[in-house]
Formats: C-alpha cells, sequence, structure tokens
C-alpha cells in the first residue's frame, strides 16, 4: 500500500514531526491521504481517522478562516473536504484543545432617527425570506475606528441570497454613503421594478436625495419600527460577523487600510462564508444552486 510505510513509521515518530522533517504541512498531507483514498477502488472501509489527523484538519480551516468558524462551520467545512466525521467529535476535539470562534462583543447603534422627514412603513414586516432575488433587499449603516477617524461603511444585502450586493466606505455619514451603496447594487443586478429596499429610519435613508433615488429605480421604501433593530436583523448580523470575525482586535492605520480589510471579507462572505442561514453553503452558491433548480423546471 502507497502509505503502509508511513503506518509503520507512526510507531516510532508522530506524524506532525515527520511533516516537519520532511517541510511538509500537516494539514496538506492528510488532505492528499483523504484524496487517495477516495480515488481507490471500492474494499474495505477505511480507518476511522485518528484525532491527530482530525485536529491537523480543523487547525488548519480554523486558521484558513482566521478563527471565525465555531464547531458547526468547521465541521461542514470537513464534511465539504471529503473528511467523514461525527459533529459531537468535532465539537468534543474543539473543546479539549480550546479551539473555538472569536466572542461575541456588543456594538453601537449609528442610526440618526431624530429628524423631521417622512419615514416610509414597514412593508418588511420582519419576513425575510423572499422566494427569489432581488425582490428584498436591506441596507444599513456601521462604523470602523482608524487612526485617521472613524470610516463609515453603508451595505445593501439581497435577502434572498444574503448576498452583499453593493456597498460604500466613506469618512462621513452624509447621505452620498448610502446613495452610493445602492448605486453599485444597482448597477450589478438590474432588479425588476417593485423590489422592496429596507433600511432603518436614518437621516440618510430618509432624505430627498435617497427617496429620489429609490423612485428613480422603480424601488419601494420601507423602514423600520422606531428603535426596533430586529426588524432589520440580517444587516446586524451581517456587522456582528465582519466586526467579530474579522476587525476586532485589529488597528488600522489609515482608511485605506480598513477598507482593503473590508473589501477582502465582503469577498470571502460572498464566495466562501459558509451562512447558517443558508443551509451552510456560501451566498453566492445558494444563488447558484437556485438558478439551476429553475433551469431544471424549466427544460
Amino acid at each position: 500500500m502507497k502509505y503502509a510505510w508511513i503506518d509503520k513509521l507512526k510507531t516510532v515518530w508522530p506524524i506532525t514531526l515527520m511533516c516537519l522533517v520532511l517541510e511538509v504541512s500537516v494539514s496538506g498531507f492528510f488532505e492528499h491521504r483523504q484524496r487517495a483514498r477516495q480515488t481507490r477502488p471500492q474494499g474495505p472501509e477505511p480507518r476511522r481517522l485518528s484525532n491527530e489527523a482530525l485536529l491537523a484538519h480543523i487547525r488548519a480551516i480554523h486558521a484558513e478562516f482566521k478563527g471565525e468558524y465555531g464547531w458547526p462551520r468547521v465541521w461542514k467545512e470537513l464534511l465539504a473536504r471529503g473528511v467523514r466525521v461525527g459533529k459531537d467529535r468535532v465539537q468534543r476535539l474543539m473543546k479539549l484543545h480550546g479551539i473555538q470562534a472569536r466572542g461575541k462583543r456588543k456594538f453601537v447603534v449609528t442610526t440618526d432617527s431624530k429628524h423631521d422627514l417622512p419615514v416610509a412603513p414597514n412593508l418588511l414586516e420582519r419576513d425575510f425570506t423572499p422566494q427569489a432575488p432581488d425582490r428584498v433587499w436591506s441596507s444599513d449603516i456601521t462604523y470602523i475606528a482608524t487612526d485617521e477617524g472613524w470610516l463609515y461603511l453603508a451595505a445593501v444585502i439581497d435577502l434572498f441570497s444574503r448576498q452583499v450586493v453593493g456597498w460604500s466606505m466613506q469618512p462621513h455619514m452624509q447621505t452620498s454613503l448610502v446613495t452610493d451603496a445602492l448605486r453599485m447594487a444597482w448597477f450589478r443586478r438590474h432588479p425588476e421594478p417593485e423590489l422592496i429596499f429596507h433600511s432603518d429610519r436614518g437621516s440618510q435613508y430618509c432624505s430627498h436625495a435617497f427617496q429620489a433615488a429609490l423612485k428613480g429605480y422603480g424601488m419601494r421604501s420601507s423602514m423600520s419600527r422606531k428603535g426596533n433593530c430586529w426588524d432589520n436583523a440580517p444587516t446586524e448580523s451581517l456587522w456582528g460577523s465582519l466586526k467579530v470575525g474579522r476587525l476586532y482586535g485589529k488597528r488600522f492605520a489609515t482608511h485605506r487600510d480598513a477598507m482593503d480589510e473590508v473589501i477582502d471579507w465582503l469577498t470571502f462572505y460572498n464566495h466562501r462564508r459558509l451562512h447558517s442561514t443558508l443551509g451552510y453553503v456560501s451566498p453566492l452558491k445558494f444563488e447558484e444552486n437556485w438558478h439551476a433548480g429553475q433551469s431544471k423546471k424549466a427544460a
């Protein structure tokens, strides 16, 4: 057998030591071995993965996703990579070795709702599950500390796939911050008229300029009830994932440094991050699967 000599040697030296001497990553070795097993002809059931091997996989995934994943996403990622293991075993091993996702933190609300501008009704009523893409978008603003001062981020989410379809970052909270995010989303997606655009009651979203932009795109404005963050829960969840998973504990010297980090995370979020609401697939994969299903129905 291809790996029989390794199985004999590991009774004398641990796998990790042999990988170190041979200048091979532990996770890379086990991934290669796993792929080799999968391509073999069907035969006896492969031996159970040792705790040492499984821990190497877990550490590699945890490091790859920069400490953002807890045991549920690590387990799903292991399954996606062909490592068949029970979730209880992954949870137990991670707990034993102190491997966990970054802890949750509370953040300050940035909404300025003390104004006399018209407020739109709540058309969403906490229904965050539209049946198709580009039926309902949700938006919000958050902030990021840098040595140059605050950097503000506005994002637009398609609630069907939870994909971030538009964003804007500026050192102020003027109306152009949210208008630019809306414009980016529009040019990327070109949705049909009557899309519901949901936000809080912040002055930026209530402004005449932003409301005129919505009407120009044929969208309907919807706003959360006063002081009720749960009416815009998906964007609140997005901010938590961004700040806890990527930004917490980091110091940015410039606005540009922070912007680069945020853009990197948004790309990761859309393309790769396993989303629990979507059955542990990424937003882009979820939408791709939906389009594939629609094509099959039409065939």
